[in-house]
This record gives structure tokens, sequence and C-alpha cells, in this order.
């Protein structure tokens, strides 16, 4: 059974950083891609950032070029985005998922990212 657990959400001020971890268990990844979303209160869930975990080729929607870092540990089947300057509008419930040839099929639960201004 997939399992994805996302971890390091909080309260942090605009400007500051946070680290969000994704762990990933029950299966190998390899040819899958690794993403993260988020989803503010009132708005649909959007796409952040990927990562194709054979060939490390990434990927971000452009709200989050240069401020977002996503990368992964193989060896911990981890997955993790670093933050930094964060706005107030970056608050949202950020959810990792793994997907496939466009499909996104296991999604975790959740951790939430509150930034204040």
């Amino acid at each position: 059974q997939v399992q994805l657990v996302e971890s390091g959400g909080g309260l942090v001020q605009a400007g500051g950083s946070l680290r969000l971890s994704c762990a990933a268990s029950g299966r190998t990844f390899s040819g899958y891609a690794i993403g993260w979303f988020r989803q503010a209160p009132g708005k649909e869930r959007e796409f952040v950032a990927s990562i194709r975990w054979s060939t490390g080729s990434l990927f971000y929607v452009d709200s989050v070029k240069g401020r977002f870092t996503i990368s992964r540990d193989n060896a911990k089947n981890t997955m993790y985005l670093q933050m930094n300057s964060l706005k107030p509008e970056d608050t949202a419930v950020y959810y990792c998922s793994a997907g496939i040839a466009g499909q996104w099929h296991y999604w975790g639960q959740g951790t939430q990212v509150t930034v204040s201004s």
C-alpha cells in the first residue's frame, strides 16, 4: 500500500522559510514524478512543483520560481520542498503526490502552511 506522509508545515512570517518533507513508502517510484500541490481556502488545488524520480527533472509554477526548491533523497525515499521568501499568498494546505504519465495517483494527507504578513 502506497503511503505519502507530509511534514514540516507551520506558521511563519512573511519573508521566512519552511521546509516540507514527504516520506514515501509502499513501492518504488522509478518512472514516477513526485510533486507538490497546494490548496488555499476557497480555491482549487494547484500544482506547485514536481521532480521526476529517476531523472531529477524539475518543474515549477511561475509564482514560486526562484523561491521554492524541490529535491529528493533516493536513499530515504523522501521528497522535500524548500520554501524561501514566503508570502501571505503562499498560505495553503500543501499536498505531496506521486503520478505517472500526467496522472497523479497517490496523495498525502496535507500539511498546513500559514504565512502571516
